[in-house]
Parts: structure tokens; C-alpha cells; sequence
């Protein structure tokens, strides 16, 4: 396994989650991730990994003030969806243009994607620009993993 990569699986205990959309709902992906990483021993820190899942994300991907950064963009996401819509391969998050810009919803994708390639990013405006959705999907066995870290309530 590459030192570089953290293994998580369906129920991480640590980590976060580009095209150009985010909005995703890690209260605190980075912050997990970086708490993570923190409490392991130092050879450990490279090698964590859960069998449940082949998504990993690498944790090295952002610099300190990056890492804030996305994570504030994270908490921000997480609060201020207006609707989660669940789709077959993934899950809608819908927010609106007042609540959180084209431009934040940008920088969060291209970060995640930084640390979290295996992810599909759409971003749309819609209804004439009052509606604006990120879409996050990806290979099969995705789904729970973006449930657990982008905090998708249960039906």
C-alpha cells in the first residue's frame, strides 16, 4: 500500500471527503482525517487502513491552510444543503445560490478531489439560476462510503 494513502472503508474513523462542486457534508472531514492521523502511532499513521472498502483517501493531499480551508468549505456545505436527493450511483446535494456560491462549491470539489480522486463531481444550476446541485457518485460500493462521510441521514 502506498504510505501516502489512508484505506477507509464503509465506517472510516477518520478522513474526508473535481469537476467543481462541493457542498459534501463531512461536519469535519479533514479535521477527522487530521485527528486521525494525529492520535496514530507514526507507522501506523501510513499504513491505517479498514478492509471494508477499496476508497482511500490521501491525506497528504492538502498543505495545513488547504486542509482549513476545505474544511471550513466542508461545515459550510453540511449546514447549509437544502435537500439530499439519492440517486443510483450517488447522492444529490442541493443548495441555493444565496446560501453558497458556484465559486465555494468549486474550490470544495477541486480540493476533495485532491484527496478523494475516486469520486465523480457534477455541478449544476438550475432553474434559472436559483437551484444549485453537486452531485457525488462514483464506482460501485461508493454510495455507503459517501453516506458515513458526508453524514446522509438514514431512510
Amino acid at each position: 500500500m502506498n504510505g501516502d494513502k489512508e484505506q477507509s472503508g464503509g465506517i472510516r474513523k477518520g478522513s474526508l471527503r473535481g469537476a467543481a462542486l462541493a457542498l459534501l457534508m463531512a461536519s469535519s472531514g479533514a479535521g477527522r482525517r487530521q485527528a486521525q492521523a494525529s492520535s496514530l502511532p507514526k507507522n501506523a499513521e501510513s499504513q491505517t487502513m479498514t478492509k471494508q472498502s477499496k476508497f482511500y483517501c490521501n491525506i497528504k493531499a492538502l498543505n495545513p491552510a488547504e486542509r482549513a480551508r476545505h474544511k471550513q468549505l466542508t461545515d459550510k456545505l453540511i449546514a447549509a444543503r437544502k435537500e439530499i436527493v439519492e440517486m443510483e450511483k450517488g447522492y444529490e446535494f442541493q443548495f441555493t445560490p444565496a446560501s453558497v456560491s458556484l465559486a465555494e462549491l468549486a474550490d470544495w470539489v477541486a480540493a476533495e478531489g485532491k484527496c478523494c480522486p475516486f469520486f465523480d463531481f457534477h455541478i449544476d444550476l438550475e432553474r434559472e439560476g436559483s437551484l444549485l446541485c453537486l452531485r457525488l457518485s462514483g464506482e460501485e460500493g461508493i454510495k455507503p462510503f459517501i453516506q458515513v462521510e458526508f453524514q446522509v441521514p438514514a431512510k
